[in-house]
């Protein structure tokens, strides 16, 4: 079975106060940790500096600040003169840079690590580098217990540090919608609070260039709201880097008929090298990027280049596929270098050439993706090639969520572990947990989990229990009042969605749109009746106890779009339900048509009369799931593609319209006695 029971998870002990001394719990955990006996008082302390504060430490020291003021109720003072008692001293005994560098350090001499002293009267925090000091903050802010009055620090002695040095997290801004600004900045927010530190902005036509007005004009990040962002996450030490496609992936680019010959199909996807105008566009690009982007990092793409072939073959032979790659490579990669910058690219297609790794471009980090779980041989295919030409290296997992109802934390969390373990080994420096949004329908906040789940495994030296990260991410993420409905909740969805999974497959919301009439679908649903029966329930019980959360005052940032999933589960459920039973009620018929008042009793009353019959109800669900899936939408997205992906919910419910006439002109134009014909004649449209 691939999942497990989040709510029995959630509600084992939290290492709170109340049970037995124990405490609050660490996410990620600290490499060494000493609790002593006794408590500091959080509210009569002040926070102060014993060493030269820079601006990012002051910034750093207010957000502590306000969230041990509003966990006491009263302010707890940044100042700047030192006091012998009753504080929390911020020490930065080096300086470093504010964000991660090529070739950066991991372990107890990172400039990164930080040690916390706690004690009856005091507490000390101290770091080399303002990142060491921000990462010490993070973690006393979860080190605090208890409301008000009663707020107190333990007594403790941390020393702490990164085990891989890049920690990434990369979130899809061109498969499906755009993200608000704004959804930006709350993702490095949540993602600071878990030492994440870096954040690749991935775009294939999602950001502004000068002199390509036409380029995906509605649907991009114009280059001020790029440089905010930026600069937001550098104040939490995240490193913004540009994720993009200069090979492939490009056909926002080549559908605009102007740039469509600069393609190696017309209107397709890839460059074609052999060009001589790609050259010139492609500087202008690496210009453009390279200024916006002040990171030492960019990530060029170049993977899944497979129009390849096709321009190797249109070349009489001249040139074969291995080449042309291989020399668009050196040129994108040369054209970064001029500009400072360490280049990155995935790794797929440099192992499917192998003969390629003696002219790769020196410095490059290849990035070696898999998003399914599995053993360590699992992930040779694409780690070991990158190993054993000695290729530098990062990973890349995935939170499995882009063509699902739900997301799949159990795949997803199976693929962190299994495939760190192997990058570990292979000595890859880091990761890159990837956010993708390929059916265009995926709403992201409810991928957080799995967000903070990749910052928290490629901190920590020793994997995650995931029996412990749920329950100590529920109770970090959430108040205690709220945190076991919740838990409830996520349980619910995880075991709705993997009974769904029973019946449409992995991708769920793919299936979702399909006719359910259908032979095939047909002859599973009515297989697979109490898989789509428990989706239903479990969904309803996520319904209940997710509204249960909004209730006590949980955040509906996260909320509402869970309670959106547990309704769009049960629809699901109910879609695929609704067919197997007409057909047993349609069976039970007989083979002519019964008497009138038969046929109104136990088929029009029940099926298609307007007033709550079945295909009612499925017109009534998808037409208030619509509404609040576009509110949803709007939450975290701009508009762009609002409208072509209400397109589907639209359709959704001319399906069932349509159905309802057809089976009603049915119902008219037949009569008592005559032969009825298999309900999926008349169900399915000619």
């Amino acid at each position: 079975m691939r999942w497990f029971c989040f709510a029995a998870l959630w509600l084992l002990p939290l290492n709170l106060p109340a049970l037995g001394g124990e405490h609050s719990p660490l996410l990620p955990h600290p490499q060494e940790v000493r609790y002593g006996a006794g408590q500091l008082g959080i509210r009569d302390l002040a926070i102060t500096f014993g060493s030269p504060a820079a601006p990012e430490d002051r910034l750093a020291a207010e957000q502590l600040s306000s969230a041990l003021s509003e966990r006491t109720g009263t302010l707890i003072p940044v100042t700047v003169g030192p006091r012998a008692a009753h504080v929390i001293q911020l020490y930065r005994t080096a300086s470093a840079a504010d964000l991660p560098q090529p070739g950066e350090q991991r372990g107890p001499d990172s400039p990164e690590s930080y040690s916390i002293r706690i004690t009856t009267d005091r507490a000390e925090l101290r770091a080399a580098s303002s990142r060491g000091l921000y990462y010490a903050i993070q973690t006393l802010r979860q080190l605090a217990e208890g409301q008000g009055a009663q707020a107190v620090l333990p007594v403790v002695e941390i020393r702490d540090w990164p085990s891989l040095a890049y920690r990434g997290t990369m979130v899809d801004m061109s498969h499906g919608p755009l993200p608000k600004e704004s959804e930006v900045k709350r993702q490095l927010d949540f993602l600071a609070r878990f030492k994440g530190n870096q954040y690749y902005f991935y775009s294939e036509a999602s950001v502004e260039l000068k002199g390509y007005p036409l380029l995906n004009p509605a649907g991009r990040f114009s280059q001020d709201e790029v440089r905010r962002i930026v600069a937001y996450g550098r104040e939490r030490h995240i490193d913004v880097i540009p994720c993009l496609e200069l090979y492939g992936h490009l056909h926002d680019l080549f559908r605009v008929e102007k740039y469509s010959d600069l393609a190696d199909v017309p209107h397709g996807t890839e460059f074609d090298p052999r060009n001589t105008k790609v050259a010139g566009l492609l500087s202008d690009w690496t210009d453009q990027y390279a200024r916006l982007f002040p990171s030492p990092f960019v990530h060029i793409g170049f993977d899944e280049t497979f129009q390849i072939e096709i321009a190797a073959k249109s070349s009489g032979g001249a040139a074969a596929p291995a080449k042309l790659f291989v020399e668009q490579l050196k040129r994108v990669a040369a054209l970064f270098r001029e500009r400072g910058k360490t280049v990155m690219a995935w790794g797929d297609v440099m192992v499917k050439y192998p003969e390629i790794f003696s002219e790769l471009p020196p410095g490059l980090i290849g990035i070696a993706w898999e998003y399914d779980p599995g053993p360590e041989q699992h992930y040779q295919a694409r780690l070991g090639p990158l190993a054993a030409h000695r290729v530098p290296h990062m990973i890349a997992s995935g939170v499995t969520s882009w063509n699902s109802v739900a997301p799949d934390f159990i795949r997803s969390f199976d693929n962190i572990d299994s495939f760190l373990a192997a990058g570990r080994k292979s000595g890859a420096a880091g990761l890159i947990n990837t956010i993708w949004t390929d059916d265009a329908q995926m709403l992201m906040r409810p991928t957080w989990p799995g967000m903070a789940y990749g910052a928290v495994e490629s901190w920590q030296a020793a994997s995650m229990d995931h029996v412990a990260f749920v329950s100590q991410y529920g109770h970090l993420v959430y108040p205690a009042p709220v945190a076991p409905e919740v838990a409830t909740a996520v349980d619910d969805l995880a075991r709705s969605e993997a009974e769904l999974q029973k019946v449409l497959g992995d991708e769920t919301m793919l299936a979702l749109w399909g006719d359910p009439f259908a032979a095939p679908t047909l002859k599973k649903c009515a297989e697979k009746r109490e898989a789509l029966r428990e989706t239903r329930l479990l969904a309803e019980d996520a319904e209940e106890h997710l509204s249960g959360a909004l209730a006590l005052g949980g955040d509906p940032i996260t909320l509402h779009s869970l309670l959106f999933t547990s309704r769009l589960l049960d629809y699901a459920g109910q879609k695929f339900q609704t067919a197997p039973e007409l057909e047993d009620m349609w069976r039970r018929l007989g083979p002519r048509r019964p008497k009138d008042e038969v046929w109104w009793n136990e088929w029009n009353s029940q099926v298609t009369y307007q007033d709550h019959s079945r295909l009612v109800d499925l017109m009534d669900a998808i037409t208030e799931l619509r509404a609040a899936y576009r509110a949803e939408w709007l939450a975290e997205y701009t508009p762009y593609r609002l409208a072509s992906a209400l397109g589907r919910w639209d359709a959704e419910y001319e399906y069932w319209r349509r159905l309802q006439a057809r089976l009603e002109a049915f119902s008219k134009s037949s009569h008592e006695g005559e032969p009825l014909p298999s309900l999926e004649s008349v169900a399915l449209e000619k």
